[in-house]
């Protein structure tokens, strides 16, 4: 199973990631973070759905997504 890290203390939570999962399974976070955005994350519930394709990461501008397979 894949696993997405998000370093959420620097995403400035611009949904590219979002758009760009085509299992649909990014969404926002109710917190904030240190910036004042609401970072993307997956659940851990969602992260089984996760196929590996790192289209998350290709689209994010701050390099804030790792896609380990």
């Amino acid at each position: 199973m894949p696993r997405v890290t998000f370093r959420e203390d620097r995403c400035k939570g611009c949904g590219h990631c979002i758009t760009a999962c085509p299992k649909n399974i990014i969404s926002f976070s109710e917190k904030l973070n240190v910036k004042g955005y609401h970072p993307a994350t997956i659940t851990e519930e969602k992260m089984k759905e996760c196929i590996g394709c790192a289209s998350c990461a290709k689209m994010c501008p701050d390099l804030v997504i790792t896609v380990e397979r």
